[in-house]
């Protein structure tokens, strides 16, 4: 069962993807990471992000091998 660990902050997610915090938030706010707000504060579940990471390797291999196919 996932604890409290497995709940991080825009540093924590920024650290993660390696992108500044900022970047982290403002995905969020356009809804392209999952995540949720708990008063003004960003939180994201640890499994929401790692799926989101696969996600978007799947997306850039799919988007590869189309490419490949067209050439």
């Amino acid at each position: 069962m996932p604890g409290l660990d497995d709940i991080l902050d825009a540093d924590q997610v920024g650290q993660m993807l390696h992108v500044h915090p900022r970047t982290v938030i403002r995905l969020a706010n356009q809804a392209k990471l999952p995540g949720f707000k708990v008063g003004d504060q960003w939180r994201f579940r640890r499994e929401a992000i790692e799926q989101y990471i696969r996600e978007q390797e799947q997306r850039y291999i799919d988007r590869k091998k189309e490419e490949s196919t067209q050439d």
